[in-house]
């Protein structure tokens, strides 16, 4: 959604509550037939100038009408009118509140606007109060009633929500980004690489809509540049995601000649110049003669989430997931259900470099009215949480647009104009509240190559929740068998590399809260399966001085199983290794019965006997300092050697 100047409806809508007497009696003083003649042409030629978007021309002839005619109630109640519509909100209740003590009963059709005003100051105890007012007159229409009470609604929504987080503290201090990227033009839509180097955004430029691209270099954002290569056109090129490792950019094109429906999802790809493939229709899977837009691609480039009109869904805008396939395709889009999606629009998603927090715009969910940002959250099965409104000042009276969230989960990024509408859209930036951040994420990237060769080696890498032993993230490497990784912090995972044909690497590492790291830059070699070859199984634990295998050592012991299997005239053995706390002969004791333990899960799950070996050798192979605590822990392993393929 693409947050623009008022439409001239609604323009003259407000004027129509603002400008004209509605007909009742009066029963005060003030009578417009009584106004000063030369105030009242003044006011008329204010209104010429309000219906036609002039409005500080507007602004201007009522204050000189009013200096006329000091008691000119019309005229405040018309000037709070206007200033409601370019969103001075705190001018406009002055002028609803100098109209009302002027002549409360004349004003008193005007509690509807003013109530909206009070409101868009962030007073909604005061608000409800008025639009009580406003609902409490006698033979009010249907309309009016329905206006009434949806206004009501939100207030009563706004006020329990600030009772529900009253604990929270947050101060709301958006951020211009900078001369950089922000310029007299319209600027909308960022969004950012995961080492928040990279922003890419729309630019809007005499109704043309193209990508810029600017980077953060010495705490602050160059001056942007059209993007590199064939992407933008003389068309409009609409809301786009870059993927996390910058490489990937999905965008919205509308209107193109080969597209399936009015505006289609396109993707192109960052070559080894550093320019950006001509893009390619993302397929009719996706694509249909419907509307598709608002793309966000999720950290491991498996989920595309998108928003859509096409049929199937709950109403208005959905938003809609495609996952890759085996083969590398983009599956049948499913909806999200009814837990994101209303009967009205849901648009602008964006999913964190977490893969759990998914950020969207909705009207349809209850909130401050027109629509505001929300956030859902996906729990340990898997499924999207009910979504959380992101909560007054971020949302407010008017429509918000769309916001995206930096790899440190607190930082967003997104378009606004503030109520200058003279200006246009800017991209700001401010921290979230802290229950609607989303998780810190590092990244991980390297590369797998063969020990022997060192050439790269397209494989498969996974981490898993060491945990729950559920998988994290599962992706392959490209060609030259490099690969990218984004991981919230907080947790424990194990680390696998697989490859057909080579024995397959283990690590495992915590990502502490609030660790200094944001990436780490790991490079793995694979050896060949072959007699000799060996590996440490980082991933299997034991209860200490036990030979009990803790539940947490079953997905990797499952890597060896497949191995096993995928191999079937492989033969290994299995090794125990201790450090050097207590007695060698309890060690050595240990050791091999943990060993043991490892060949009897191995044989309990199918592998014959006749294949495995297992040994123990106590404290007398260390492979670190037996000083410290973690060259202890690196002492304490299971490895295993292949001895025959």
């Amino acid at each position: 959604m693409i947050q623009s100047k008022l439409s001239m409806n609604r323009k003259i809508i407000c004027l129509a509550i603002t400008f004209f007497t509605f007909l009742f009696s009066y029963s005060q003083w003030y009578d417009p037939e009584k106004v000063n003649k030369k105030a009242k042409k003044l006011y008329e030629e204010a209104y010429t100038f309000a219906v036609n978007g002039k409005y500080p021309e507007s602004i201007k002839k009522i204050g000189e009408a009013i200096k006329i005619h000091p008691d000119y109630v019309e005229a405040y109640l018309s000037r709070a009118g206007i200033y409601a519509d370019i969103r001075n909100y705190n001018q406009s209740v002055k002028d609803f509140e100098k109209g009302i003590q002027l002549d409360s009963v004349f004003s008193l059709y005007y509690y509807l606007p003013y109530s909206i005003s009070l409101a868009g100051t962030g007073n909604f105890e005061n608000a409800l109060s008025a639009i009580n007012t406003f609902l409490s007159i006698e033979k009010l229409n249907r309309q009016s009633i329905e206006a009434g009470n949806y206004r009501k609604k939100t207030y009563l929504f706004a006020i329990q929500y600030k009772n529900e987080h009253k604990g929270n503290q947050f101060i709301f201090e958006p951020q211009n980004i900078g001369t950089g990227i922000n310029t007299k033009a319209l600027e909308y839509f960022p969004s950012i690489t995961i080492n928040g180097k990279e922003m890419v955004f729309n630019r809007r430029i005499n109704g043309d809509e193209d990508f810029y691209v600017s980077e953060y270099n010495n705490g602050k954002w160059s001056d942007a540049q059209p993007i590199n290569g064939k992407i933008n056109t003389n068309m409009n090129e609409g809301a786009q995601t870059i993927s996390q490792d910058g490489q990937c950019l999905i965008f919205t094109g509308c209107n193109y000649p080969e597209g399936a429906g009015s505006c289609d999802l396109y993707t192109s790809y960052r070559n080894k110049n550093n320019e950006w493939t001509e893009p390619q229709n993302i397929g009719l899977t996706i694509n249909t003669e419907f509307w598709e837009s608002n793309p966000s691609l999720s950290p491991d480039k498996k989920d595309l989430y998108f928003s859509s009109d096409r049929p199937g869904g709950f109403g208005g805008k959905d938003i809609w997931v495609s996952h890759k396939t085996n083969k590398g395709n983009w599956g049948k889009p499913e909806n999200m259900g009814s837990i994101i999606n209303t009967k009205e629009d849901e648009t602008c998603p964006f999913i964190h470099a977490d893969n759990q927090h998914l950020y969207f715009n909705s009207n349809g969910h209850e909130g401050y009215g027109m629509s505001d940002l929300f956030v859902s959250v996906k729990n340990d099965s898997g499924l999207w949480m009910k979504p959380l409104n992101l909560g007054y000042p971020v949302n407010t009276i008017n429509d918000e647009g769309s916001l995206i969230v930096s790899s440190d989960g607190k930082t967003s990024y997104y378009a606004s104009d503030f109520g200058n509408l003279e200006n246009g859209l800017d991209i700001y930036s401010f921290e979230l509240r802290d229950d609607i951040r989303a998780n810190r994420t590092i990244w991980i990237k390297g590369h797998v190559y063969d020990k022997k060769t060192s050439e790269g080696l397209p494989s498969t890498v996974e981490l898993s929740d060491i945990n729950n032993q559920k998988s994290a993230t599962k992706i392959q490497t490209d060609e030259e068998g490099d690969y990218f990784i984004t991981l919230p912090e907080g947790k424990s995972y194990s680390f696998n590399v697989n490859r057909k044909g080579y024995l397959f690497f283990s690590n495992n590492f915590t990502i502490e809260k609030n660790t200094a790291d944001s990436f780490y830059n790991i490079d793995i070699a694979l050896n060949p399966l072959e007699a000799g070859a060996a590996v440490v199984l980082k991933n299997i634990f034991f209860e200490n001085n036990s030979y009990e295998l803790k539940s947490t050592s079953y997905d990797e012991l499952g890597k060896v199983i497949l191995l096993m299997n995928e191999n079937p005239s492989l033969m290994i053995e299995i090794e125990g290794h201790t450090d050097n706390s207590g007695t060698k002969e309890a060690n050595l004791t240990l050791s091999i019965n943990r060993a043991k333990s490892v060949a009897e899960y191995l044989k309990k799950k199918g592998i014959a006997s006749s294949r495995l070996r297992y040994n123990g050798f106590g404290e007398t192979h260390p492979i670190d300092s037996n000083e410290n605590e973690k060259g202890k822990s690196n002492n304490r392993r299971t490895e295993i050697h292949i001895l025959s393929n």
